[in-house]
């Protein structure tokens, strides 16, 4: 495995009984990387969130971190390992430092070292000014904050959060943003998220799994392309027939928006610059020949769906 590959998983597998929840998933990350992971519920998402953390054991496959099994070699690769759980482990009845201090402890950190390892965690996730507060009294964003400070007090070499921004407010989501991007410079990063946005302002990779596998898995140039495969928007005042329209080269469907407008759902056989001579050689009367972007809700969407409609196919 590289130096760089922080994060191996695979053909990772797990089974409930006859369910089969998680089906052969492998990927790989590397050092710098922030990973989106997307799946509809019941997709094996926390499953497999539980088992990179540890937290449940594969049925099959191994998940490596920084190099090391975490079935044969759990302290290892714990130890390598910051977790948020999407309800941070937090004790409200302690302050934020007394919590860290504890964080430290918990993971070994030695004596001499851990008011700098806590201090370090402080200044990273803006917690300098609450650290005499009691965290039951702090807000939401700020009992964010605290949760991914105990992910990243030891330093590890990978971190995976669960659902970091559920519940906070635009401004908080924009700050905890913030901090992931920074800590995708010097750690791998596992972002679980159900905020599809998320994945275009914070990731350089989105993954996404359905029914246990995974459907999607692109960088965010792949991701890109498919999003400005949304079609193109056309306007003529003279329109010809759909059946006509259907006819040219690349044009797969057409939505009719109204009397002279229409949505053009094409392939990679379409070129804008030869439907525009078309148009002005029959006199058509162009006036608008735009490109629609997709949405990654849409992309999304449209993966997860033309998974079940392929498994009806095929029952």
């Amino acid at each position: 495995m590289s130096g760089d590959t922080l994060i191996q998983v695979q053909q990772l597998h797990r089974y409930y009984g006859p369910l089969h929840a998680v089906q052969g998933v492998d990927f790989s990350l590397n050092r710098g990387e922030v990973l989106g992971f997307l799946g509809p519920n019941g997709a094996g998402k926390t499953t497999t969130m539980q088992m990179l953390s540890g937290n449940l054991a594969p049925s099959a496959g191994r998940v490596l971190i920084h190099g090391h099994d975490i079935l044969d070699e759990p302290r290892a690769a714990k130890a390598a390992l910051g977790y948020l759980p999407e309800q941070p482990p937090l004790y409200r009845e302690l302050t934020v430092l007394e919590y860290l201090h504890y964080c430290a402890r918990l993971n070994r950190i030695p004596k001499p070292q851990i008011a700098a390892a806590v201090d370090r965690a402080q200044e990273r996730c803006g917690l300098g000014q609450v650290g005499k507060r009691l965290i039951g009294n702090l807000s939401k964003g700020y009992q964010q904050r605290v949760g991914i400070a105990q992910a990243i007090i030891h330093t590890p070499e990978v971190v995976i959060l669960d659902e970091p921004t559920v519940g906070l407010d635009p401004i908080q989501i924009r700050e905890i943003r913030a901090l992931i991007r920074e800590l995708g410079q010097e750690h791998s990063v596992i972002l679980s998220t159900h905020i599809l946005p998320e994945v275009q302002t914070t990731c350089d990779r989105v993954l996404i799994i359905n029914r246990g596998r995974i459907a999607l898995q692109d960088d965010l140039a792949g991701l890109d392309a498919r999003l400005q495969q949304g079609g193109f928007r056309v306007g003529l005042q003279q329109p010809p027939t759909v059946e006509t329209l259907l006819a040219m080269p690349g044009i797969e469907r057409i939505e009719r928006l109204d009397t002279q407008h229409f949505l053009l759902f094409c392939d990679t056989g379409f070129e804008p610059a030869a439907f525009a001579r078309e148009a002005v050689e029959q006199d058509w009367g162009l006036n608008e020949l735009s490109p629609q972007m997709r949405t990654l809700e849409q992309v999304f969407i449209d993966i997860t769906c033309r998974e079940e409609t392929d498994k009806e196919a095929a029952a």
